[in-house]
């Protein structure tokens, strides 16, 4: 069955016409991060049938933040840096797209193959972005010891740290303890490391070394710390850290040996460091946000307020069933990406020396924490998968987000205001090419209407099946303004893969036609390859 719909993809995609490069490798982004130089940023993408990068060149101008240049590389066939279940795993560590800038390494990000049916959950290593003519794979063996275990993701890639000094990668490898790549020789060396808390010690891993749980916890996560040069561990037994003379100890007593500490990040003015707990606890997932503060004698859990200033008593991230994306600081702010389960919720939180204040309160007097489509993020709804901090100029330190179908949005008033940046190939005018984006879908997601108007009109838009038989109107008579490049709005111009009574359509080719009140028809073409009804 794989076999046929890949097939159908092609033969669909084959009937396309050819469009000009696009600003975005896909709108589907899973991850953004900074260069290392003021005004750029990588974006991971996942498009149609291949995962891909982005280089973009930014500028700031009266209206915003805008894209100055714009290059697409993609990775191989058979990588990717996206496990396939990063939306539905019900554990926190493997629900986020960890990447870093490593200085000469570039832009790092896990690796990930595909397994016996075809799903990219095979941890392969991770890829070494340092150009965007120059994506390095690195392979990383297997542990022997490893190879039975239930789940190969349990030894996946979920966090890095690099430590610049030295010019060493440091990556969290969960069951496989903790992985070295050193390249400050003149060829790179990898080394395999294990916490052992009945010594008290980083041990270098043997080649045949046995995983004990008790005694080498999980690593699911490890930064430096940027003031001491302390490697910080998350795992599955609680925060240690390895002092620079090699000493391993407890930072915390609040973070016990019984917490299972999956995600750790720093950084800040004053520096902040937030981490993530996760657990199982009768059939459901137990979740807390923690936060350390400059000359604060340890962890708390971070307190949630609402409009007037007043402390929740109810734990507001556990009931939210949330789990941590990234997060990013700006100052004294740190900015949390988070997901609900399934990522049917998404958005940031913003944390300050107080903790997370709501923003509003909706209609039945429920506190709005998360920042996202309703506050402007974004100007779809769509789901937010990675956030980040970055020098836009030397004056001004940016904001973005990488989003699940809306490319990225960036701030240049820490998220006062944002500019979406989406694909944004030039369109003909008056409705002279119409593209679909992605165009392959499954029912449910969404198919941008790509299109451009030369002067103010009243837009119509019909889908309709391979036998011209009108299955959905997506919009009548809606007003367009004209656009350089795109007419589109994002909000509303889109095909779900449903007919006129919300059902899935049947696998197939569809037409989509684009009317204007001046006389031009516009058509484009998608494939849906079907779901349930």
């Amino acid at each position: 069955m794989k076999q046929i719909l890949r097939k159908c993809m092609w033969l669909a995609l084959a009937a396309l016409p050819a469009f000009a490069a696009e600003t975005l490798f896909s709108n589907y982004a899973l991850n953004v991060n900074s260069t290392g130089k003021a005004g750029s940023l990588w974006v991971f993408s996942r498009g149609d049938l291949y995962s891909g990068v982005t280089l973009l060149d930014l500028k700031v101008g009266a209206t915003g933040v805008q894209v100055a240049e714009s290059k697409q590389e993609q990775v191989s066939d058979s990588m990717t840096a996206v496990q396939a279940g990063i939306f539905s795993d019900v554990l926190a560590e493997h629900r986020r797209t960890p990447s870093i800038y490593a200085g000469k390494l570039g832009y790092v990000l896990p690796m990930f193959g595909q397994d016996d049916d075809g799903y990219s959950l095979m941890p392969a290593g991770f890829f070494s972005v340092r150009g965007i003519d120059n994506l390095i794979e690195t392979p990383i063996a297997t542990p022997e010891a490893l190879q039975d275990i239930d789940t190969a993701m349990y030894y996946a890639v979920s966090g890095f740290a690099f430590d610049s000094s030295n010019k060493q990668l440091w990556f969290a490898r969960g069951a496989a303890g903790l992985g070295l790549y050193d390249v400050s020789g003149g060829s790179p060396k990898q080394g395999t490391f294990q916490l052992n808390l009945k010594t008290g010690s980083l041990d270098t891993a043997k080649v045949n070394y046995k995983w004990k749980n008790d005694v080498n916890p999980r690593i699911f996560d490890v930064k430096q710390h940027p003031t001491t040069g302390d490697l910080w561990l998350a795992t599955s037994k609680g925060l240690w850290k390895r002092s620079v003379d090699g000493k391993v100890s407890k930072p915390s007593t609040a973070l016990d040996t019984n917490a299972r500490v999956t995600g750790l990040w720093m950084g800040g003015n004053p520096l902040t460091i937030v981490a993530e707990t996760s657990r199982m606890e009768k059939e459901s997932m137990k979740g807390a946000l923690w936060v350390l503060r400059e000359n604060a004698k340890d962890f708390a859990k971070v307190d949630f307020l609402d409009t007037a200033g007043k402390k929740q008593k109810k734990d507001v991230y556990d009931d939210g069933d949330y789990t941590v994306s990234s997060v990013a600081f700006i100052a004294n702010v740190a900015y949390v990406a988070v997901l609900g389960p399934g990522g049917g919720v998404s958005g940031y939180f913003k944390l300050d020396s107080a903790g997370v204040r709501a923003w509003d309160m909706d209609e039945d007097g429920k506190n709005q924490w998360l920042y996202g489509y309703a506050t402007g993020a974004t100007d779809r709804d769509a789901i937010i998968t990675s956030i980040c901090s970055f020098p836009l100029d030397n004056k001004t330190e940016g904001l973005a987000i990488s989003t699940y179908g809306n490319g990225i949005a960036v701030s240049a008033d820490s998220g006062k205001s944002w500019n979406t940046i989406l694909n944004r190939a030039k369109l003909g005018g008056n409705l002279g090419s119409i593209r679909m984006v992605p165009s392959v879908i499954t029912a449910g997601d969404q198919s941008l209407v790509s299109y451009k108007v030369s002067k103010e009109s009243k837009i119509t838009i019909d889908v309709f099946s391979y036998d011209m038989r009108k299955v959905r109107t997506i919009v009548k008579d809606a007003h367009r303004d004209a656009d350089a490049s795109r007419s589109t709005n994002p909000k509303e111009d889109f095909w779900d893969g449903r007919d006129k009574a919300g059902k899935a359509c049947t696998m197939g080719v569809y037409y989509v036609r684009v009317k204007d009140n001046h006389g031009h028809i516009g058509w484009g073409k998608v494939m849906t390859l079907g779901g349930r009804r």
